[in-house]
């Protein structure tokens, strides 16, 4: 028996086994729960061969964030494969490439909005669109987080997004706790992912890590933030909502 026995969960966010959204899946699988992934357009087919190296199958339904028809449709997609939801994951970030490196200054206001959208509001409109899957017992939203209180070099509008994305959590909490649901947010350190790739400069935001992580920090392992997404899904945080768990190493705490 796992800390997530009959649990229900989606996870978004898979396109490879690098992927800290792969790690909470196959963790969670491992954990007893069952797993709905998520995915679409040209990443579907990725997806759907990435869970193939889940200890278990899982179904991949189609979702994009930013698609009202796709977030209507989602609860009788989930519902094919579960019967409702405990817990859903939020590994979903993208900003265009005129809105990250040093352009902070120049983006306009379309890219800016794209990214605000897609890594940002998707968090309420994923959540409201789930909850119509989660029974009285209520449940746990987790999403994936990098530390928005400071000025990271080259992170630029992604920054400004993730900082509307640790405020957009919070609201959350408040208007569903009386529902039994928890929202938190895991502020993972730096992973070489794909999401990471099309970031420039990534390599020196990350040697901030590799130097100054009181834990060490392994670029290349994704598990130990997946280990507090799946705790956070768990009934182990029983009382804990509106809440961002560092899991970076402690730099967080040293600075940079």
């Amino acid at each position: 028996m796992g800390i997530l026995a009959g649990k229900r969960v989606l996870v978004t966010g898979v396109l490879t086994d690098a992927s800290i959204a792969f790690h909470v899946a196959r963790l969670a699988q491992q954990e007893g729960a069952e797993v709905v992934l998520s995915s679409f357009g040209r990443a579907f087919r990725l997806t759907e061969r990435i869970a193939g190296r889940l200890p278990k199958p899982a179904p991949v339904i189609e979702l994009d964030v930013t698609n009202t028809t796709d977030l209507s449709a989602l609860p009788d997609r989930v519902r094919e494969h579960v019967s409702g939801l405990d817990g859903v994951v939020h590994a979903i970030a993208f900003a265009p490439e005129s809105a990250l490196g040093g352009k902070f200054l120049h983006t306009e206001w379309e890219d800016v909005a794209t990214a605000l959208h897609v890594s940002a509001y998707s968090l309420k409109a994923l959540t409201t669109a789930a909850l119509p899957l989660f029974d009285e017992s209520g449940g746990a939203i987790v999403g994936l987080d990098f530390d928005a209180s400071v000025a990271w070099p080259l992170y630029d509008w992604m920054g400004v997004a993730k900082a509307a994305f640790e405020s957009c959590a919070r609201y959350l909490a408040r208007d569903l706790g009386p529902r039994g649901i928890r929202v938190n947010l895991v502020s993972a350190g730096p992973v070489r992912t794909v999401a990471a790739k099309g970031i420039p400069g990534f390599e020196s935001l990350a040697r901030i890590w590799t130097e100054r992580a009181p834990l060490t920090w392994d670029l290349a392992d994704g598990e130990p933030p997946a280990r507090a997404v799946v705790a956070l899904l768990s009934d182990w945080f029983p009382k804990t909502t509106g809440e961002i768990v560092h899991v970076d190493g402690g730099v967080h705490a040293v600075g940079a």
